[in-house]
């Protein structure tokens, strides 16, 4: 990551433009559409573990980025040597860990081996024939003693793979806070526009350009003021108000741009996927890549 100024609280390293255009995965001949898809459906399942187990959104947040950034550049992971779920769960157990809602790896495990079945599990990408009518047998979804000690072995390796990965560097700034702050600066605190800025910034944890990657969250912040604002048909103070907070005009465009196709984006993934499930192990992956 490269370094960056300023507060360390308030900012993020951010990736390198080489990092972004070559990382493990894709030096190892994974195409660069299926990278991307992975990456998504790693950070959809690492939401909706992180939603079950409880936790709240920021320290899910912190998960996914750090998720996301452990497969940056040529020294990140490869999915073509880690299973992206394996990732997953390891990016939210080890998040957890570090914040003031831990919880156990047999929780993690037990959730995760719910949301990866493919007769139980209610995640689109994992399970694309849906919710079955009548309830799957419990085998299918409830993880074995055995098979808890062998994934609780691969949770502790993959967790110290990731920070070993990450030079121990589990820091992730979000910009939530910052959003709501800058709101009551303006004077555009309204329940309505909060709402849909914090909408607009947990959407684009799933963005295809890793948004939370490539720019420092004062930036995210501000895309999603101007977004919402207009949405909502809330005017801001005139004049280029985003300079204030430290953002020049073509990076707000770009962020803007980049928020409002987040939605197409998971469209168009749900229609290419909609007859398979999206790989989540190595071996998976191996065969998509083989087709």
């Amino acid at each position: 990551m490269a370094p960056t100024t300023g507060l360390k609280h308030l900012s993020n390293a951010l990736a390198t433009p080489d990092q972004l255009s070559n990382s493990s995965s894709s030096l190892d001949g994974v195409p660069s559409d299926l990278e991307t898809s992975i990456r998504c459906a790693g950070a959809q399942l690492t939401q909706t573990a992180g939603v079950l187990l409880r936790l709240s959104q920021d320290v899910i947040a912190q998960a996914i980025v750090t998720f996301t950034r452990f497969w940056l550049g040529a020294d990140g992971g490869s999915l073509r040597i880690y299973s992206v779920k394996d990732v997953s769960a390891a990016a939210l157990y080890l998040t957890a860990k570090l914040s003031f809602q831990p919880t156990s790896p047999r929780s993690v495990l037990n959730v995760y081996h719910l949301l990866l079945s493919r007769d139980a599990s209610p995640l689109w990408f994992v399970n694309p024939r849906g919710t079955p009518a009548q309830p799957p047998a419990p085998e299918t979804y409830i993880l074995s003693e055995g098979g808890y000690q062998s994934a609780r072995l691969v949770l502790l390796r993959i967790e110290s793979v990731i920070l070993r990965t990450l030079g121990f560097d589990t820091h992730v700034a979000l910009p939530h806070t910052i959003a709501l702050t800058y709101l009551q600066t303006l004077g555009a605190a309204r329940p309505a526009v909060s709402r849909r800025v914090i909408q607009h910034l947990n959407a684009s944890l799933l963005s295809p350009q890793l948004l939370y990657v490539t720019h420092q969250p004062n930036a995210l912040a501000v895309a999603a003021i101007y977004l919402a604002s207009r949405e909502e048909g809330v005017k801001l103070v005139d004049g280029e108000w985003w300079e204030v907070f430290d953002v020049d005009r073509e990076e707000l465009g770009f962020l803007v741009v980049a928020m409002k196709s987040t939605e197409g984006f998971m469209r168009s993934e749900r229609e290419r996927w909609r007859d398979q499930g999206i790989p989540m192990v190595v071996e998976e992956v191996e065969s998509e890549i083989r087709k």
